[in-house]
């Protein structure tokens, strides 16, 4: 049975290297296109119905380069978007589907990390509104609903930065 089985393997294989070396550079190139878009995808979703939400981030970032969709997010900004979400994390204040309102005292550091300045630096306001509006144009409640306590975050921030200026 085990040799059958290798057999069958071995001629799968062999086939598959041959029409692999045959095939058009353009069509092949598509079809690898393709299975990287669509196997992530898949992957993402059946973590999605197992209820594993979060590791199923990964597989969507991977894509989100590849669709070249206008208004899309780039690898560098869902980093970025990451790093704030776990600073926020550890300080306690930010966790998923957590509806508490924001907490009205932040200090002048946080609000320096959330708004990614630098705290040793003078900005002026327009500085800190650039930077506001890079950061809320991503986590905008307009955007995706679930973002709405993030942004809120983040007005906290711009405030408690535009304060002590």
């Amino acid at each position: 049975m085990k040799l059958i089985l290798f057999a069958i393997l071995v001629v799968i294989v062999i086939w598959s290297l041959r029409a692999f070396v045959r095939a058009e550079t353009k069509k092949l190139a598509n079809k690898i296109r393709s299975l990287i878009i669509f196997l992530p995808i898949l992957i993402a979703v059946i973590l999605i119905f197992l209820g594993k939400f979060l590791f199923s981030l990964p597989f969507f970032v991977l894509i989100f380069p590849l669709l070249k969709a206008k208004g899309g997010l780039t690898l560098f900004q869902l980093f970025r978007l990451w790093s704030l979400l776990q600073i926020l994390k550890s300080q306690g204040r930010f966790s998923f589907g957590q509806t508490q309102a924001t907490r009205s005292t932040m200090s002048i550091a946080e609000a320096y990390k959330i708004l990614n300045l630098d705290p040793k630096k003078k900005y002026t306001k327009e500085q800190v509104q650039k930077q506001y509006k890079r950061i809320i144009s991503k986590v905008h409640p307009d955007i995706s609903p679930e973002c709405a306590r993030l942004a809120s975050i983040v007005n906290t921030a711009r405030d408690t930065v535009l304060k002590n200026l």
